[in-house]
């Protein structure tokens, strides 16, 4: 397993974040990857396959070589990039990690990209109101988590930051801070349900 994030040289000018355990990849990170490529009019979308989730118990999770090779196969795409860039950077929690990679790819303007389902639970996550003020957040429909996310503690706090979807594809040229929410069209497809029914062994 490599990290094949660019190194900063050679990295896009626009470029989305997508961090997760992708335990495994799927069909749904491939979908919202796509729409946040379109919508947001980035360069590329970079998946980060996270050593170990700080919300999620290690009970079930695969070995970091596997989630990353399962993503691998998922993310057919010239514009979608897999990198485990965490483990090299030694970042845990995802402000961290994220103004790591400002450091590095100084010329490149990142957007934080998340599930909706993220966004009920953002509240949560350790520095949250750091992240907030270091890139701009793409916010993408979860089936059965639109409503408890926008009524959720960190959309009601952040929504006078919030930008109508019309000028999604400005976001990444956004002073910080700055969100918007996309109701694209819903994928079914989750981690948890291909655990459980068996298509992925730990």
């Amino acid at each position: 397993m490599t990290s094949s994030a660019p190194r900063s040289h050679a990295a896009p000018p626009r470029v989305g974040l997508l961090g997760g355990s992708f335990n495994p990849a799927h069909e749904g990170h491939l979908h919202i990857s796509l729409e946040a490529l379109k919508r947001l009019q980035l360069d590329a979308v970079w998946w980060l396959v996270s050593p170990q989730n700080p919300l999620k118990s290690s009970t079930g999770m695969a070995d970091l070589a596997d989630r990353f090779d399962s993503a691998l196969m998922m993310a057919k795409h010239p514009r979608i990039v897999v990198s485990a860039i965490e483990t090299e950077l030694g970042t845990r929690y995802t402000a961290d990690t994220l103004a790591a990679l400002q450091r590095r790819f100084t010329r490149t303007k990142f957007v934080w990209l998340m599930g909706a389902d993220n966004l009920a639970q953002f509240h949560k996550w350790k520095w949250w109101e750091r992240l907030i003020l270091r890139a701009p957040i793409a916010v993408l429909d979860r089936e059965g988590y639109s409503n408890k996310a926008l009524s959720g503690t960190a959309a009601r706090r952040m929504e006078r930051w919030r930008i109508p979807m019309d000028r999604a594809g400005l976001l990444a040229d956004l002073d910080v801070p700055a969100w918007v929410y996309l109701p694209i069209k819903r994928h079914p497809a989750s981690s948890t349900a291909i655990r459980a029914e068996g298509r992925w062994q730990v």
